[in-house]
């Protein structure tokens, strides 16, 4: 948040690190990832104008994400996983924002298709966001 809308000089630098932390879990308190998703929030907001070309990447890697803590069988507590899946949210609301409603679009098809409740129930609330 220092840098501002400066962080733009490092974007594309910045979206590959991001997008190596959401891949992975890294263990029960999945202290890494949260960390992430707020740094993501926080570049969303300060570089809006330069999000929308980075829609499709960050779009995917969100949704992935959502799906593997969904999916995840391990010992990462319910809290944890709601935080994540809480924190994906916003970045996704945050995006369908500057992007000027492109992703709730671009999920319509997912939500048609996928049967998963909590999922769905991430889905939902990016639509909802006004």
């Amino acid at each position: 948040s220092r840098l501002g809308i400066l962080i733009v000089r490092h974007l594309k630098r910045l979206e590959r690190v991001i997008l190596g932390y959401l891949e992975v879990c890294d263990g029960p308190e999945e202290e890494a990832r949260l960390g992430i998703l707020e740094t993501l929030q926080c570049t969303i907001e300060h570089a809006w104008p330069r999000m929308p070309s980075r829609l499709p990447v960050l779009l995917k890697a969100l949704l992935k994400m959502i799906w593997d803590v969904h999916t995840d069988q391990g010992s990462t507590p319910e809290p944890v996983k709601a935080a994540l899946l809480q924190g994906a949210t916003e970045c996704l609301i945050l995006l369908d924002r500057c992007s000027e409603g492109q992703v709730k679009v671009l999920l319509e098809g997912v939500y048609g298709s996928c049967e998963e409740n909590r999922v769905r129930e991430c889905i939902r609330k990016v639509q909802q966001s006004t």
